[in-house]
């Protein structure tokens, strides 16, 4: 009989378990509860504009991760030739010294990635699912939909919802084993940043020389701003559309403002940091709230070893400890390979 895997969450780290498991004689189902796969590789399109809101763009080291995104997410690949420049806690604005590794996105958005990865494999893609409750039997998994309905069973379940989620999926489970208790109080105990992203687009161009400004020493309200018209393909000649990421501090005081408010104070800031008062007053906005945006530890070792013993796997940037696309693919095809190593 075909072996079976569920994977819940189609964000870049389940499609990157999925990928790894394409050769093997595995059936792979992956759950999601949204509409659209890759996670927080997300993109948006509004007025004639592409805008990756989430994860900015994809860069590795990694040989055999390089391989992977040279011979397989080619169609439509961006590349960013604007450096990315630093700034201090007031604002003062340097460039990097930093060697300027590749960055990559796709003419139709980051989201792409995650779609090209997924057309190799013959996963079973189901949207708009959220994986509501586990039970692990002595045959395998099921999982249980907000409406009732049974999914199951499945050899090995992967999960890859963020931390905190994973981590309410296995305490509420129907699995009767010591076991349980501990891996969840250690994927648990892993702390998230909560970040506001902030989209402002202008009817001008902002001639500028960098493509983003990264705050380095995390004393900055804003942490990121980076200008989306340097990616080909994404914004109208004559136009200009930022994307702006707050801090953890800040986004969590400003979580509940309301759009119109949230938008002018997110300008303030940006148009103090870029040194341009035009920049108070965009024409159109948009936002994303990721309450769970970015890892600040990984997942132990031990854990994820007494989660396999019950083929139960974990895979995504929370799992390597630091919130960054690469990581959240390379976790993702390192999984899929422990799965099929444990299946074969």
């Amino acid at each position: 009989m075909t072996p079976s895997v569920a994977v819940v969450g189609a964000g870049i780290s389940g499609i990157g378990v999925a990928y790894a498991l394409r050769d093997d004689d595995v059936d792979v189902t992956l759950f999601e509860q949204g509409r659209e796969v890759s996670g927080r590789a997300a993109t948006r399109y509004k007025q004639g504009c592409t805008y990756d809101y989430g994860a900015n763009y994809v860069r590795t080291e990694d040989d055999w991760l390089l391989d992977v995104l040279d011979n397989v997410a080619q169609s439509g690949r961006v590349d960013i030739d604007e450096p990315v420049w630093t700034f201090d806690e007031i604002g003062t604005i340097s460039e990097s010294d930093r060697e300027q590794a590749a960055k990559w996105t796709y003419a139709d958005g980051i989201a792409q990635l995650g779609k090209e990865l997924l057309a190799e494999t013959d996963a079973t893609v189901h949207r708009e699912t959220r994986v509501a409750s586990l039970v692990r039997t002595g045959d395998g998994w099921y999982g249980y939909d907000g409406s009732g309905r049974e999914w199951g069973e499945y050899d090995v379940l992967v999960l890859t919802p963020p931390a905190p989620q994973s981590a309410d999926l296995i305490g509420s489970a129907e699995w009767q084993h010591p076991h349980r208790r501990r891996i969840r109080e250690q994927i648990e105990s892993i702390p998230y940043r909560t970040v506001i992203s902030v989209v402002l687009h202008y009817p001008f161009e902002l001639d500028r020389d960098y493509f983003a400004l990264v705050n380095e020493d995390k004393t900055h309200d804003v942490w990121w701003c980076s200008r989306e018209e340097c990616k080909q393909d994404h914004v109208p000649d004559g136009e200009s559309l930022l994307v702006v990421q707050l801090s953890p501090d800040w986004s969590a005081e400003h979580f509940h403002d309301d759009a119109t408010t949230l938008a002018d104070e997110v300008a303030s800031l940006t148009a103090d940091l870029v040194g341009d008062d035009r920049l108070t007053d965009p024409d159109w906005h948009d936002f994303q709230h990721w309450r769970y945006a970015q890892p600040e530890a990984g997942l132990d070792v031990d854990a994820t070893k007494l989660a396999a013993q019950h083929d139960l796997y974990c895979a995504g940037d929370w799992v390597a400890g630091r919130g960054r696309l690469h990581l959240a693919l390379k976790s993702g095809l390192e999984t899929g390979a422990d799965v099929a190593r444990s299946l074969s």
